[in-house]
């Protein structure tokens, strides 16, 4: 940490990492500005996490306080010590652990806890209404509201986890996934003549074929497009209603989401028995936010290339470059298990803490190496909660993100073992050896 030295900021807002605008007065990168930037996308990723939990009832009075200091620091003029963000970041990370299993007992209060369930794809007879982002709330009073009407509700992107709730999925109307990651809403919602409703971030500028049925809820807002406020999704279903069928038309995979902790922890005896018999020599983590850049494409590679003695963990939107690919099992224990959403880390987390106490190790003794996509706020602060837990030898891609320089990239390293993916095969040979 004492690599990082305090820089002048006086330049920041304008150079934005890029280099001191006043010569002289430093003359080096504006290190600060990068981890005041850190800090902001950490503290965003953060309240995204709350909003969704205070929508259910839950707050947390210590990660609320945290978030007030954390957007003080970043004031001009007021923390000028790049070693202090550090602490902050890692401090943030602790404090997203807070929050991530505040939201994660909000849902399974609110729903019950997941159960490994097979999603269909493709679409059912009938009118519809697609359900995109990550607001389980929004999705339930959509149901609620829809029940008994002869509409069928699909979920998109991060509310595919939806389907393993009890409380969500006990509605048989709701119908299946469409699409996968959010960056292909353009095309899919173009495709489909259903009614949209936007819950959450991750939403993107209409196109102009589906603007007039699309709607937005909760935080998101979107140009000419209607905006509800509350719940109550009346306007979402006559416009489904007012739209023509879609045909029976079933898609090609059918996908397992679901797999809770005290799902996988059951499984613990049994996991540990094939580890010790060598029938299981290896687990990957591999998920994270997608993003439509052509490096992406590394992670599907990269787990196509896993040999049959290993087990992939997926979550987030990320899991869609995988969670189609048909991996079998190991003892009756699936190849590639799905967490889901970005929230659910703390499930991943949790798992690992509980086989490291089964195998007597240290997390980073266990058979264990986390490959995570690289994108949004949430991602960031994601990463800060691991690294804030010791956990080492991660790596990450397919690009770094913006706010990190030679520098920040030195002490991510040093300190915590940090790793950019490269080749798959050749990272997939340094991974098992």
């Amino acid at each position: 940490m004492e690599d990082l030295k305090m820089f002048c900021y006086q330049c920041s807002q304008t150079a934005k990492g890029t280099g001191c605008t006043i010569k002289g007065v430093c003359g080096k990168e504006a290190t600060v500005a990068r981890l005041q930037d850190n800090l902001l996308l950490t503290a965003k990723g953060m309240s995204a996490y709350l909003y969704h939990a205070r929508e259910l009832g839950f707050v947390d009075q210590e990660v609320d306080a945290f978030l007030e200091r954390a957007f003080y620091s970043t004031f001009t003029n007021v923390n000028f010590d790049a070693a202090n963000f550090v602490q902050l970041a890692v401090e943030a990370g602790k404090m997203n652990l807070k929050t991530m299993r505040l939201l994660k007992e909000a849902h399974i209060k609110a729903y019950g806890e997941p159960e490994p369930t097979e999603v269909q794809t493709g679409t059912k007879k009938g009118q519809g209404i697609i359900v995109t982002g990550h607001g389980l709330k929004a999705l339930e009073a959509l149901l609620k509201q829809t029940e008994g009407m002869g509409l069928n509700v699909y979920t998109h992107s991060e509310l595919l986890p939806a389907h393993g709730y009890p409380g969500l999925k006990k509605y048989e109307h709701l119908a299946g996934n469409l699409g996968g990651a959010w960056f292909d809403q353009k095309q899919l919602f173009s495709k489909y003549p259903v009614a949209i409703l936007g819950t959450s971030n991750c939403v993107l500028i209409p196109k102009e074929d589906y603007k007039d049925r699309m709607f937005t809820t909760g935080p998101t807002r979107l140009p000419g497009v209607k905006h509800i406020a509350g719940y109550d999704y009346t306007p979402v279903i006559e416009k489904a209603e007012s739209l023509p069928e879609l045909d029976e038309k079933p898609g090609d995979v059918v996908l397992t989401t679901g797999f809770s902790k005290s799902v996988v922890l059951s499984l613990k005896d049994k996991i540990k028995k094939l580890v010790e018999t060598g029938k299981i020599r290896h687990f990957f983590l591999v998920g994270g936010c997608d993003s439509p850049h052509s490096k992406a494409q590394y992670y599907r590679d990269f787990v196509q290339r896993l040999p049959r003695d290993t087990v992939v963990l997926t979550l987030a939107c990320g899991k869609f470059r995988i969670n189609d690919l048909q991996l079998g099992d190991i003892g009756g224990i699936p190849r590639l298990i799905d967490l889901g959403q970005c929230n659910d880390a703390i499930v991943a987390i949790d798992i690992a803490s509980a086989l490291a106490e089964v195998f007597g190790v240290g997390i980073n003794e266990l058979p264990l190496t986390l490959v995570l996509s690289w994108m949004e706020q949430k991602a960031v602060a994601i990463l800060w909660t691991l690294l804030s837990l010791g956990i080492k030898g991660i790596y990450l891609g397919p690009i770094l993100p913006a706010w990190v320089n030679d520098e920040i990239l030195k002490v991510l390293k040093d300190n915590y073992d940090l790793r950019l993916i490269g080749n798959p095969e050749a990272d997939l040979k340094e991974m098992l050896s």
